[in-house]
């Protein structure tokens, strides 16, 4: 049986339809413009997540430089952590400023911006003035050397060994790494942070550089002749030349380069050619214990004797220098070495690797080999200050191949070491450790 509704009774049907549909429209719109308004919540909130943060600092591009009054602390922190797929960055010196306090690590996404990164926990940092590492405390460990003026400090995770909330963190120097620790990962991870405290500093940051390729390390290697050096204070190596970054202001700003080796009777003589003498043309080049300070030029100080190419004077163990010889300009080659006795055994010299004969380039028409005193010149009869401090030995230096005086000297413990002095801006020499076959 059919019940047939009325017209009234069909309209009314029709109306609530209507009415229903378009309730789900209104709820669908509300629904809508609820799910635009939470992403635009997320969004801001990903944008906050992912900002970098500086504070007294100015950032030009990928330059940082400081912009404070030396009182306080500037500090960047990148806008991401590092992950497995950017795992590593570097920051470029291009300028120490004052101090050099430029420290380069990794800290947590909301570090507070007027410490240096490292000093508070979760944190950690290679500080570039005094080669230390910080850990999550104000208070540094020795790491590893100190960094100046177009140095390249690194920083990186190995992310395969991320265990336990714990990662492994090294650091670099051009290109080699300088150790590694491992830490804590904050939970939003680890930022790379970079920190300047002094007036003029200035790095160039690069944080999408890349770590682990065995052929540019191999080409590193190849390039450079850093191994040769023991200690290099405010003095860079770029093969055989060294160029002068320190600040040049005071007799303490000396820029200081010692060979790991010390002269031997297979290895007797150096030379360093003047490429630019800088402002003053402080270079002095001579010979040190292993142990000189290294705020003093060579000669100034006990244990060492050096030619002084400003004014071509000799220092032997004192700040005053006795006229020795011309002044040396740019172009100019000075040289050094040590005329040993026949009979000159060095305690020492068993102990060292041979160099190898390979490395040795011989060059005509350089130095006459005097690697042995004639008998004549050599020292008669005991000296009891000679039996307390060492053997006397008679160093000689060069100017363009020529002699130009020699000085007698007491070698010190453990031998003495070629040692090369810089102390005024743009001062470059290029270095030669093993000119002759000897």
């Amino acid at each position: 049986m059919r019940v047939r509704l009325s017209p009234e009774c069909s309209y009314v049907t029709w109306f609530v339809n209507v009415q229903t549909y378009e309730m789900d429209d209104i709820n669908l719109h509300y629904r809508f413009l609820n799910w635009r308004r939470r992403i635009r919540e997320i969004r801001e909130v990903r944008a906050v997540r992912y900002q970098e943060r500086y504070k007294r600092m100015l950032k030009n591009g990928d330059t940082l430089s400081y912009q404070g009054n030396s009182d306080e602390v500037g500090c960047y922190v990148a806008p991401r952590p590092l992950s497995k797929g950017n795992c590593y960055f570097e920051v470029t010196i291009m300028d120490t400023g004052v101090r050099g306090t430029i420290a380069v690590g990794l800290v947590p996404q909301h570090y507070k911006l007027d410490h240096q990164p490292g000093w508070l926990p979760h944190s950690i940092a290679y500080h570039a003035d005094d080669g230390k590492l910080y850990n999550g405390n104000p208070v540094g460990q020795q790491f590893g050397p100190k960094c100046n003026r177009g140095d390249r400090i690194g920083c990186g995770i190995y992310a395969d060994t991320s265990d336990a909330g714990l990662v492994t963190v090294f650091f670099t120097k051009n290109g080699k790494e300088v150790g590694s620790v491992v830490v804590p990962v904050a939970p939003d991870g680890l930022f790379p942070a970079i920190g300047m405290h002094s007036l003029g500093e200035e790095v160039r940051l690069d944080l999408q550089a890349e770590w682990g390729s065995e052929e540019e390390d191999s080409v590193m290697m190849v390039d450079s002749h850093e191994d040769e050096w023991a200690r290099l204070y405010d003095v860079r190596v770029s093969g055989t030349l060294l160029e002068y970054v320190g600040k040049g202001k005071s007799i303490m700003d000396v820029g200081l380069a010692q060979a790991r080796q010390p002269l031997t009777t297979r290895s007797h003589y150096f030379e360093v050619e003047i490429v630019d003498p800088g402002e003053k043309c402080y270079i002095a080049l001579g010979l040190a214990r292993r142990d000189y300070p290294k705020n003093r030029h060579p000669g100034w100080s006990r244990g060492s004797v050096a030619y002084h190419a400003d004014d071509g004077k000799i220092f032997h163990g004192s700040g005053v220098g006795d006229q020795f010889g011309p002044r040396c300009f740019e172009g100019d080659i000075m040289g050094c070495g040590i005329m040993f006795p026949r009979d000159y055994v060095l305690d020492y010299e068993d102990e060292m690797d041979d160099w190898d004969a390979a490395d040795v380039r011989p060059k005509q028409g350089r130095v006459e080999n005097l690697l042995y005193l004639n008998d004549e010149d050599e020292e008669e009869g005991d000296d009891p200050e000679q039996e307390h401090e060492g053997r006397k030995v008679m160093v000689f230096f060069t100017r363009n191949g020529k002699i130009i005086g020699r000085r007698e000297v007491v070698v010190p413990a453990g031998g003495f070491y070629p040692t090369i002095g810089m102390l005024s801006s743009g001062e470059k020499v290029k270095v030669d450790l093993h000119p002759l076959s000897g």
